[in-house]
């Protein structure tokens, strides 16, 4: 490509460094992506290829790049998509989850009272949820996860992944709120969670109660 567009400048630098890419590199992150989008797009209207990279994980999912694609592709341009790294995919692929079915939410609202909210709108989901937590949150999320879900709902933490100290960890989410609340190892870096599906018996009950209220 002519031009790499990166959140980080000085991550994605490490990586062309090492695959000894020297092309010019451009900041698009949630802060000027809005206004970037447009200067972009000249390039490539000007017959430049354009590369977008995420410092983890792939660009839109979770991570900036939604509206630079929503922009070039509005603009009649090609976005070509590159398989790659992908945290929920790669935390589901590892799991053991007995279901098919899940949802990735992304991150969740940082307030409580707001998280909790979300969290209860699952309580009773016949799903798996995949939710990204930021690690200064991840003991009150875990902690609102036992007060909403309750102490025996199964949790996944798979932090850290692809990288030195990689963790898979899956507990009763009073016990997994108890390990991240005392090991403050777990409260570091790239983080994960997988709440597993609603026991079936309380699945039905909610699915018996629905019923009488039609």
């Amino acid at each position: 490509v002519d031009l790499v567009a990166a959140e980080d400048t000085r991550h994605s630098g490490i990586l062309l460094s090492h695959y000894q890419i020297s092309v010019p590199t451009f900041a698009l992150h949630d802060h000027n992506e809005q206004q970037k989008a447009d200067v972009l797009i000249d390039r490539i209207k000007e017959g430049k290829s354009i590369a977008l990279v995420s410092d983890a994980g792939t660009p839109a999912v979770s991570d900036p790049g939604a509206r630079l694609v929503a922009a070039v592709r509005e603009a009649g341009y090609r976005v070509v998509p590159v398989p790659g790294a992908c945290a929920a995919v790669t935390a589901l692929s590892a799991a053991g989850l007995a279901t098919t079915e899940w949802l990735f939410y992304g991150f969740l609202p940082p307030k409580a009272s707001a998280r909790r909210k979300q969290l209860e709108a699952w309580r009773e989901a016949s799903f798996a949820v995949v939710l990204y937590e930021a690690p200064h949150r991840m003991a009150e999320c875990t902690a609102d996860i036992v007060a909403v879900m309750g102490a025996d709902r199964r949790v996944t933490l798979a932090r850290e992944l692809t990288k030195t100290f990689e963790t898979f960890r899956t507990l009763p989410a009073d016990e997994m709120a108890d390990w991240v609340a005392t090991d403050s190892n777990q409260q570091r870096g790239e983080c994960v969670l997988v709440i597993e599906a609603a026991p079936a018996a309380a699945a039905i009950e909610a699915l018996d109660e629905a019923a009488r209220h039609t």
